[in-house]
């Protein structure tokens, strides 16, 4: 038995133990963990060459401010000596990002980070500071693509996240709480978390390396400095720092995310086909199945991949490509995170009777149409609807905002990109005949209702 407090010696010989066995595990040579004096372990040597490729990001943004309806009364501020109120209000965000391609600048961040912002500056490691332009970001994920000038930069490789297994050793870099990079170590304490409701898709790894904020978009790296995840989110019941559980998105996820940012500035998702639920114990009795988790397919939508796949309403999809599915909300994660094209190989329950069938994903059409063509007050905005025959059964939405070009009648109207309306003057709509007929009807101003960043919100317009 070892006894610490007789001589540091005995500390140095665990800690070298330690880490000498992590090294073999890791498929990394012993000496990588070499230090400079004393035969003292350390990780230093890697980091040297991985801490290079993670940077600090720093944004400025203008938001519309939310007034008090008094204050935008104009007889109200006149009868008061009340000065016009500002519209917008400047916001900030700092985070992490990873380089992943020095060549091209490109650098992996969250979208969190990056979102709405109309400035974005990156320090790196040397203290250079460099305007980034946004390559694409994708909210459902969390993941989004800056670009550099590609000048004396350094890129991290990328890891297989498949082979990743809880208990590996994992190291998180970072800027948290802006006091400039820091380094954290801890190890994977689980792999493929969801219905979290941090994001609208989640395959997350949680490890125990403490996360905090201003650590989001930076690195998750095992002991080879091979990025294994994009650091993501915190579960702080308190609201404030680490409590040692934090989440990263797996580098298969977001190098897959990436790839189509940059090939098309969005990620294009594709559908299945199906109306869905969870398989609850008295469903599961009334099919006559023991088996009691999984989604069951109540409605199967005519030429779609799961019609052509043969799927039948009253299955039960158990695993896709092998991985088990618990109920419908994770059977949509596993579908949205397929790229649109790719066959993958779904399980069933049919009578009680297991089955495997081969799908394909299709993508989802969209109809879109400038603002102008609908109203004058949407001149530089562009709509999107998604197109009825793509909609899987049961399927309601609202008119998507694509783009909104800054200081437009849409931007001063306070338009975003990403806002998903969902009615106008009190009128559901779903398409732009609907919206154009809702905005006729009422001569006093436009009253919409809204989604923004998972928040519902009213939007005045007069």
């Amino acid at each position: 038995m070892i006894r610490f407090n007789k001589s540091r010696h005995y500390i140095y010989v665990f800690l070298t133990c330690y880490l000498m066995t992590a090294s073999v595990f890791a498929g990394i040579p012993v000496s990588a963990l070499a230090s400079i004096s004393n035969d003292t372990p350390s990780l230093a040597p890697m980091l040297e060459q991985t801490t290079p490729a993670v940077v600090n990001i720093s944004t400025r943004g203008f938001v519309q401010a939310e007034n008090s309806p008094l204050l935008s009364d104009p007889f109200f501020r006149r009868f008061f000596n009340i000065p016009a109120q500002p519209r917008q209000k400047e916001t900030q965000s700092l985070g992490s990002g990873v380089i992943i391609d020095a060549n091209k600048g490109l650098i992996l961040t969250n979208n969190h980070v990056v979102d709405k912002a109309d400035e974005i500056t990156v320090t790196l490691r040397d203290r250079r500071k460099l305007k980034a332009k946004l390559v694409g970001s994708d909210a459902a994920t969390d993941v989004a693509v800056i670009q550099v000038e590609p000048k004396n930069l350094t890129a991290i490789k990328l890891a297989d996240s498949e082979i990743l297994r809880v208990g590996d050793f994992v190291v998180a870099i970072g800027n948290p709480f802006g006091l400039g990079q820091t380094v954290t170590s801890g190890i994977v304490s689980a792999l493929g978390r969801s219905g979290l409701g941090i994001e609208g898709y989640e395959d997350f790894i949680q490890t125990d390396a403490s996360i905090n904020p201003g650590n989001s978009g930076g690195a998750l790296v095992n002991l080879k400095g091979e990025l294994v995840g994009i650091n993501t989110a915190i579960l702080s019941p308190g609201g404030g720092g680490n409590v040692g559980i934090g989440f990263a998105i797996p580098s298969n996820m977001a190098k897959d995310i990436m790839e189509q940012l940059v090939s098309n500035g969005e990620v294009q998702r594709g559908r299945l086909g199906v109306a869905i639920q969870d398989l609850t114990p008295d469903l599961a009795q009334a099919f006559g199945m023991q088996h009691i988790e999984g989604a069951v397919i109540s409605q199967v939508m005519k030429n779609s991949p799961a019609d052509r796949a043969g799927l039948r309403t009253g299955d039960v999809i158990v695993e896709v490509n092998s991985r088990p599915v618990a109920g419908s909300g994770e059977l949509r994660n596993l579908i949205g995170l397929l790229r649109v094209g790719q066959s993958f190989d779904l399980k069933i329950l049919r009578n009680g009777k297991a089955k495997k069938v081969k799908a394909v994903i299709t993508p989802i059409m969209k109809i879109k149409s400038a603002g102008a063509k609908i109203n004058e007050v949407f001149d530089g905005a562009v709509f999107a609807i998604e197109d009825p025959a793509s909609q899987d059964p049961g399927q309601t939405s609202g008119i998507e905002v694509l783009s909104v070009k800054k200081s437009s009648p849409a931007w001063h109207a306070g338009l975003r990109k990403g806002d998903i309306i969902f009615s106008a003057n009190r009128i559901n709509v779903s398409d732009f005949e609907q919206l154009k007929r809702a905005i006729k009807r009422s001569r006093r101003g436009l009253l919409l209702n809204i989604q923004r960043d998972d928040e519902g919100l009213f939007l005045l317009i007069q």
